[in-house]
């Protein structure tokens, strides 16, 4: 009797086990599929995004993607006027000025 008891638990903990992987891998595959539908790639020349490791290198930037989407999102903002900081034309100028010396204009 005390067999037949164990080997019950020890099936019913196996199956519990395989069901929480499957829903696991289920889930998992969920969330990249949802990444991969919130982004998308752009292509840049190889030797602007040579220039931009080098202008990120001791930034803070993990990345030259987080870089540019640092920069673009900025440069949106300026656009629209939703910018945080009040900035002076000439301030402006000089940030599209070093966007132009780094092939973004």
């Amino acid at each position: 009797m005390l067999s037949l008891d164990f080997d019950f638990l020890l099936s019913l903990t196996l199956t519990l086990t395989l069901t929480l992987i499957y829903l696991t891998v289920v889930l998992l595959s969920s969330i990249i599929t949802n990444m991969e539908h919130d982004r998308v790639t752009l292509k840049i020349p190889r030797p602007l995004y040579e220039k931009l490791q080098v202008v990120i290198q001791g930034s803070g930037f993990r990345s030259v993607n987080e870089f540019v989407v640092y920069v673009l999102r900025d440069l949106i903002a300026l656009q629209q006027g939703d910018s945080d900081k009040d900035l002076s034309k000439g301030e402006i100028e000089a940030i599209k000025q070093r966007l132009k010396n780094l092939g973004y204009f």
